[in-house]
């Protein structure tokens, strides 16, 4: 008997925004999906590159949507990000926070001092998304930068998903700072490397599943890091986002949402020049993707894949090879 994605692993190492909610709502079946798991003693971590809010606020947040959560099972990339510049500069350093709650109390874990403004003479810069960043924060936190101060920013996502759609993320932000400083940020979120050794100091993981809706970040940390990645389609990556993805942005796994760690993995069969699953057909004609069958389209889709991705090599896919697959995939 087949058994279910999640068997072959011990950890879910779990995205948040697009995986389990979309803002404040719960993304369908996330719930019940994630109950379960946790029912049949898998560990569930919530790893967020979002650094805005403290992981017992987040954990409170899940509960209410009906995710099982304590907030020590929740990773931020404010504590990733706290860890790294406590691991460079003194204890008790002043740290300027350019951002929110989740920020500060991580720094003040790690025996750090949250300051607001550049004439405390920081050791550091922190960034993170916060709903009421002000010109004022951004102002202080270029001054320190100008001043010395180590930039640091939790995450680089440029976009954020939402219930009311893509707003700008942590990245997009931190390029008032940079722009006006000529200085990048060290980035502490996903896909650099901090933010996985966090989550697998802190669950113990040994057999880890990265389960993300980006490409950029989750897919691409879980290749950093080699450990298996599922990317689900609930968040802000799309059919042609997978088709043309760079081998670094290829995931291990595709579903329509976080439910299908409780299904068989789909394996895709390859034979010649032709790739199948379900009905479905994937091979190259004069340079062209041609996918034909029927059935379910994210079968579709991961015949597609499969097939643009090992024509494509260590490249990408064109997206004029790929106009008529696409036709065939719209609903």
């Amino acid at each position: 008997m087949e058994t279910g994605l999640i068997d072959r692993y011990d950890t879910l190492l779990l995205d948040l925004d697009g995986v389990v909610y979309l803002g404040r709502v719960a993304v369908k079946g996330a719930p019940e999906a994630l109950t379960r798991a946790h029912d049949t003693g898998v560990r569930l971590a919530y790893v967020t590159n979002n650094a805005s809010r403290t992981p017992a606020a987040i954990a409170e947040h899940l509960v209410s949507i009906g995710v099982p959560a304590t907030p020590e099972d929740v990773v931020t990339s404010a504590q990733a990000a706290a860890r790294l510049i406590a691991e460079r500069v003194p204890p008790g350093s002043a740290v300027l926070v350019v951002g929110g709650m989740g920020l500060r109390v991580a720094l003040r874990a790690h025996g750090l001092r949250p300051v607001t403004t550049a004439k405390d003479n920081p050791a550091a810069v922190v960034q993170g998304i916060a709903p009421d960043l002000s010109y004022g924060l951004l102002c202080e936190g270029a001054l320190a930068v100008r001043q010395g101060a180590w930039f640091v920013a939790a995450n680089g996502d440029t976009t954020m998903p939402t219930n009311r759609g893509v707003l700008p993320g942590n990245g997009s932000m931190t390029r008032v700072i940079a722009t006006a400083t000529g200085v990048e940020p060290v980035s502490a979120g996903k896909p650099e490397p901090p933010l996985h050794r966090e989550s697998v100091l802190r669950t113990g993981a040994e057999r880890p599943l990265i389960v993300g809706d980006r490409l950029d970040t989750d897919v691409e940390a879980a290749t950093r890091a080699g450990v298996d990645s599922l990317l689900v389609l609930s968040g802000v990556t799309g059919p042609l986002d997978l088709l043309t993805a760079p081998p670094e942005h290829r995931p291990t796994y595709i579903a329509a949402d976080v439910s299908a760690i409780h299904l068989p993995p789909a394996p895709v069969e390859a034979s010649g020049d032709e790739w199948t699953r379900e009905g479905w057909t994937a091979r190259w004609d004069a340079g062209r993707l041609r996918l034909t069958g029927g059935g379910d389209v994210l079968d579709g889709l991961r015949v597609a894949c499969a097939a643009a991705w090992a024509h494509a090599g260590d490249g990408r896919a064109d997206e004029d090879d790929l106009k008529e697959a696409m036709e065939t995939l719209k609903p």
